[in-house]
């Protein structure tokens, strides 16, 4: 079972159903991430990620690879 220690917080230009699927398809195959959800509607498209890790890298990395923008959001 996955365990979340960790709320990760990020703006992207996640907009569509099928922009969501995209990811989907990365962020669903990752071990260290136990849920996460897209806010379309807010102005940021916030991406929020629970995850047993704290880093932020390999998220923004994976969310590029599928040519959308992610940059965390700072408190």
């Amino acid at each position: 079972m996955k365990t979340a220690n960790h709320i990760l917080i990020f703006k992207t230009n996640i907009t569509t159903p099928e922009d969501r699927l995209k990811v989907a398809a990365v962020l669903d195959q990752q071990p260290f991430i136990s849920k996460w959800t897209v806010d379309t509607e807010d102005i940021d498209r916030v991406l929020r990620i629970e995850s047993a890790i704290a880093a932020t890298a390999p998220i923004i990395h994976l969310i590029r690879s599928r040519n959308y923008e992610c940059a965390e959001l700072e408190d």
